[in-house]
C-alpha cells in the first residue's frame, strides 16, 4: 500500500487520496439467505438508541445503490461492499489565493532578502484583501492597511525562518512537480472544477468530543475486571462504555462499521483505536504496546482557534503531560506536526522533546499544491504559507550498530519535502507510512496521537479519532462477489 508517486532527493510527491482508498474499505457481508437477509452483520454498536445490527450499503443486481440497512441477494456467495473516499475532497484545481505572475513556481526562485520578503508579504496581503473585499467593511480595510507597516515579533521570527527555507521549498517542489506533470499525475494547466454527481456533505456533527466529555460521567470501571482491548467481530454489539474505556481493535482483513450515537464510521482492517480525551489515556497504557513510531498532531493554541469553536486546543503544559516515554519503544521515532508559529517550533525542539528525552534530528516540510502543481498560497504570503513543519526526533538511548546495519535503517535526513494535494477537510494530514518506511526496521508498531482518522497497521488515539471515518465521507462501489 504505497502513497508515494515520485521519490527524489528533495523528498516525495504523495497521493493522499489513493492511500485512503488502498486501505481496504471492503465490508465482508458473509453469506446471505437466497431471500436476501444476511446471516450475520458487519458490526456493531449503539448510541443513544437501542443496540442494532448494521448492514453495509451495497448495490443490488439492477445497479441501484442500497443504503445501510438494505439487504441484497447474493445467491449464497460471500458478498463484499467496497467504500471509496469522495474524490471531491481532493479536488483542489486552483490556488486558494493566486500568486502574482512573477511569483509563479515556473519563473524560478529569485534570491530574496528579509526586507524584500516583508515588502512582498505586504503586497500579497493587500492583493488578498482586494480579492476578498467584496463584503469587507471600511474599518476592516483600514486595519489591513495599518498592518502593512507593522510586524510583531512573532511575524518577524516567521519571516526570518521562511527566508532560510524558502529556496529549499521552492526548488524541491519544482522538481517534484515536474516529475508529477511528466507522469500525468499533475495537470499541465489549471483544470476546471469537475461536475460531481454526489453532493459534498457539509460539516458532520458527529459529537465525538462531546461524547468523550460525557464518558467521564460513566460509572468507574474496575481495572481488574475490565478487558484492555475489545476486538471487533461480526456478532457483537459494543456498549458505549466499552468503546470509550478500552482500545477497540479490528484484527480482521475486512473493514468494519461501528455505529456510535446513531452515526456510522468505517474501521479499516488491521487497525485499532481509542476514543478518549487527554484525561483518559490509561486504556492506551493498559494496551501494553510499545511503539516504534509515534506521530503527534497537537491541537495547538492560537488566536483563530480561540475565536472559533471548530476544535479545542491544549496548552503547552498539557501537551508535555502526554506519556510519550511510557508509550515509546527504544529508539522510537517521534514526529510532531507544527504550525508556522515559531513559538510552537521552538517549544517542540527546546522544551517538549527534551522533556520526553527525544533528540531532534530533522525538520521536514509538507508542501500543499493544486492539481496543476501550484502552491495553494503564494510562497511568500504573510497570512498563510503553503507549507507546514514536521519535527522528527528519536527517543534517546543506545543504538546497537549491528542491529542498525542488519535492518538497513537509514539515518533521518534533514530538509525533506512531502508534496501533496491537500484534503479540503480541516486538518486531514497526509499519510507518513510510506515516506518513513526506509528509516524504520520492518514490522514496526505505529501510534498516532490526536488522530482524526484511522490507518491499517496503526493504533490511533484522540477525542475525534473517528471523525474522518464517517461513512458520509465515502461513496459505495457496486457489490463485488
Amino acid at each position: 500500500m504505497m502513497s508515494v508517486v515520485h521519490w527524489l532527493t528533495a523528498g516525495w510527491l504523495v497521493d493522499h487520496l489513493s492511500f485512503i482508498n488502498q486501505c481496504g474499505y471492503e465490508i465482508c457481508d458473509s453469506f446471505a439467505y437466497p431471500g436476501g437477509v444476511p446471516l450475520n452483520t458487519s458490526v456493531t454498536s449503539t448510541g443513544h438508541c437501542h443496540p442494532t445490527s448494521t448492514f453495509a450499503a451495497t448495490s443490488s443486481r439492477d445497479g441501484r445503490v442500497s443504503g445501510p440497512g438494505d439487504a441484497i441477494e447474493t445467491g449464497g456467495k460471500p458478498a463484499k461492499t467496497r467504500y471509496m473516499f469522495r474524490e471531491e475532497f481532493f479536488d483542489v484545481s486552483k490556488p486558494h489565493i493566486a500568486a502574482a505572475p512573477e511569483e509563479q513556481l515556473w519563473q524560478g526562485c529569485p534570491e530574496v532578502s528579509l526586507t524584500e520578503l516583508k515588502a512582498s508579504s505586504n503586497r500579497g496581503e493587500h492583493q488578498a484583501g482586494t480579492e476578498t473585499g467584496v463584503g469587507d467593511s471600511v474599518a476592516s480595510a483600514r486595519k489591513k492597511r495599518k498592518r502593512k507597516c507593522v510586524f510583531n515579533q512573532g511575524e518577524l521570527d516567521a519571516l526570518e525562518y521562511h527566508s532560510k527555507v524558502r529556496k529549499l521549498i521552492w526548488e524541491g517542489t519544482l522538481h517534484l512537480v515536474q516529475e508529477g506533470r511528466k507522469s500525468g499525475f499533475l495537470h499541465h494547466s489549471i483544470a476546471e472544477p469537475s461536475c460531481r454527481k454526489n453532493a459534498v456533505p457539509g460539516p458532520i456533527g458527529c459529537g465525538l468530543a462531546e461524547l468523550c466529555e460525557m464518558a467521564k460521567q460513566f460509572p468507574a470501571v474496575n481495572e481488574s475486571d475490565h478487558q484492555a482491548v475489545h476486538v471487533l467481530d461480526d456478532e457483537t454489539s459494543i456498549p458505549e462504555q466499552d468503546l470509550l474505556s478500552c482500545v477497540t481493535e479490528n484484527s480482521s482483513n475486512c473493514a468494519k462499521i461501528v455505529v456510535l450515537m446513531g452515526q456510522k464510521y468505517l474501521v479499516p482492517p488491521k487497525s485499532s483505536f481509542l476514543l478518549s480525551d487527554v484525561s483518559c489515556l490509561q486504556p492506551l497504557l493498559n494496551y501494553k504496546k510499545k511503539y516504534d513510531v509515534i506521530v503527534i498532531d497537537p491541537p495547538w493554541e492560537n488566536k483563530s482557534v480561540k475565536r472559533s469553536s471548530r476544535y479545542s486546543y491544549l496548552s503547552s503544559w498539557q501537551i508535555k503531560q502526554i506519556p510519550v516515554p511510557a508509550l515509546a519503544a527504544p529508539n522510537c521515532l517521534v514526529v510532531t506536526w507544527v504550525t508556522n508559529r515559531q513559538k510552537h517550533l521552538h517549544f517542540v525542539k527546546d522544551e517538549l522533546y527534551p522533556h520526553w528525552s527525544v533528540k531532534t534530528l530533522a525538520e521536514w516540510h509538507w508542501v500543499k499544491i493544486t492539481g496543476a502543481g501550484e502552491f495553494v498560497f503564494p510562497l511568500d504570503s504573510l497570512h498563510k504559507k503553503p507549507y507546514e513543519v514536521l519535527v522528527l526526533g528519536r527517543v534517546r538511548g543506545e543504538v546497537k550498530e549491528t542491529l542498525r546495519k542488519s535492518e538497513d535503517v537509514r539515518p533521518i535526513p534533514e530538509h525533506k519535502l512531502i508534496v501533496s494535494i491537500p484534503c479540503s477537510l480541516h486538518s486531514h494530514k497526509p499519510p507518513l507510512t510510506a515516506v518513513l518506511a526506509e528509516f524504520l526496521k520492518p514490522d514496526v508498531e505505529c501510534l498516532e496521537l490526536f488522530a482524526r482518522n484511522l490507518q491499517p497497521g496503526w493504533t490511533s488515539w484522540g477525542n475525534e479519532v473517528l471523525k474522518f471515518q464517517h461513512i458520509d465521507y465515502f461513496t459505495v462501489l457496486r457489490n463485488e462477489n
